[in-house]
């Protein structure tokens, strides 16, 4: 069972009207969550004032609250409880605990979510995640720009204030998990973590405690000052030093977690980095076996081998827009067992539709229960090469991307940014939300065919003044 205390912070130190004038936020609401530098642009009252501003929009009698390990955590968290408390809200409060947690325990609850963290942002910035009941995704199209609007004009009258509870989820989470996966046919192989320093922590030792496999860990200890490397998996020099303890050790698999632990990266035991197209064909074949003719939702940066695995596998690929409201809404509405992305984000129905690094985890250690080693396993999964996603600032997004439609006139599509197929190769080209870039991903049979694509499109877009 959820396990809950009575809170030790007593009255709510909010205890007051809002009657301060508008407060500019746009900074810090992006897309899809609140982010930016503490204090100069997220400090404990504008962390008040959108704690509020969700209980208000929620209209709910209570909401979790979780927290990462970052040092303006803490502060940030607690004042995301008085905003939401000074609405007459209550506040199930799990601590410090990985984003996935959070959205477990807004599942298991049927309680909307916030998550104080920057995920994997460098150390000085925070932010705010937040979800509705059962994990349902709030984003700018889905609430997150109400948010906002409220949160600027702060709230006119307090009613009575609501309280905050302490609750304990981390035994209930893991066996939400393990069920998922069958505890009792993971493999007693040996896996590397790095925890980055990150929650990933807080579930980790627990989790191997409860499974046959054998952990191996490295920068476990939550530390919000990230003392080792920086929380982002992503960049591969944060990926050396658990590379080289899988091959030191001759481990049977890697395993990166970002600083809020919902993103993980995995590398083979050759120490190779496996690419989030790689992971969700996997993944995706693993759980056709289990419900066969199912969905698998795909975004579209995704590499064409996931759609052919999932046909051959008897199941229907389902393309995506970019970015987890967008998943998550076409897994409902096709009623996909399984969600993937190529930025190391996967998405679970039996786990409310939210992402969730460490089911992956465990899904990968269930296809290792063989003799195939996981650098033979994965060649079938990677029949094209890739350039992984290219950042290339420009002063005019749209003057450039128009430029890069003329001068490839292929089959072109713009579900998401502009993605030319081109035959044999293909590639897509999307602008940046919060700054002037584009971001461009290209897929072709060779490296030197991508290589070729990557050059000419670059090539094209520099020559726009």
């Amino acid at each position: 069972m959820l396990q809950a205390e009575p809170s030790s912070r007593g009255e709510p130190i909010c205890a007051r009207s809002y009657t301060v004038p508008f407060m500019d936020l746009a900074d810090i609401f992006m897309a899809y969550d609140v982010r930016g530098m503490v204090p100069d642009q997220l400090d404990d009252d504008a962390a008040r004032r959108i704690g509020a501003a969700f209980a208000r929009f929620s209209g709910v009698e209570r909401i979790v609250v979780g927290r990462d390990a970052r040092t303006s955590s803490p502060v940030l968290a607690e004042a995301v409880i008085d905003g939401v408390t000074s609405q007459g809200v209550d506040v199930d409060d799990v601590g410090m605990v990985a984003t996935d947690m959070v959205y477990f325990a807004s599942g298991a609850l049927d309680e909307p979510g916030m998550m104080v963290t920057a995920s994997h942002n460098p150390k000085g910035y925070n932010g705010i995640k937040m979800c509705g009941a059962r994990a349902l995704p709030v984003g700018v199209d889905t609430g997150l720009a109400e948010i906002r609007r409220l949160a600027e004009a702060g709230p006119a009258s307090l009613p009575q204030p609501g309280s905050a509870r302490k609750v304990d989820i981390l035994d209930r989470y893991l066996e939400h998990l393990l069920a998922i996966v069958g505890a009792s046919e993971v493999p007693a192989i040996r896996v590397g973590v790095d925890g980055g320093n990150g929650v990933a922590g807080i579930a980790i030792p627990s989790l191997f405690e409860r499974i046959p496999a054998h952990l191996v860990g490295l920068y476990l200890d939550p530390d919000g000052t990230f003392p080792n490397h920086h929380p982002d998996p992503l960049r591969p020099e944060n990926l050396t030093d658990l590379q080289a303890l899988v091959t030191d050790q001759s481990l049977d698999l890697g395993v990166a977690f970002d600083g809020d632990a919902d993103r993980a990266v995995f590398v083979d035991d050759r120490g190779v980095t496996l690419p989030g197209s790689t992971v969700t064909a996997m993944v995706a074949e693993w759980f056709l076996g289990r419900h066969p003719g199912s969905s698998i939702v795909h975004n579209l940066i995704c590499s064409r081998a996931v759609p052919e695995t999932v046909r051959a596998a008897g199941g229907t690929p389902v393309r995506t827009r970019v970015g987890h409201s967008y998943i998550k809404a076409v897994m409902a509405e096709s009623g996909a067992v399984f969600g993937g992305e190529h930025s190391g984000h996967y998405y679970y129905r039996d786990n409310f539709r939210a992402d969730s690094g460490v089911l992956t985890m465990l899904v990968l250690l269930r296809l290792l229960g063989g003799d195939e080693r996981l650098s033979s396993m994965r060649r079938r999964f990677e029949p094209y090469a890739q350039s992984g996603e290219i950042n290339m600032r420009v002063t005019d997004q749209e003057a450039a991307s128009a430029a890069v439609a003329a001068a490839f006139p292929g089959d072109h599509d713009a579900l998401d940014g502009l993605t030319v197929d081109l035959g044999d190769r293909w590639f897509n080209l999307r602008p940046s939300n919060t700054e002037p870039v584009l971001r461009l991903n290209v897929e072709a049979p060779t490296a030197d065919a991508v290589d070729d694509l990557v050059t000419a499109v670059r090539a094209t877009i520099d020559g726009v003044v």
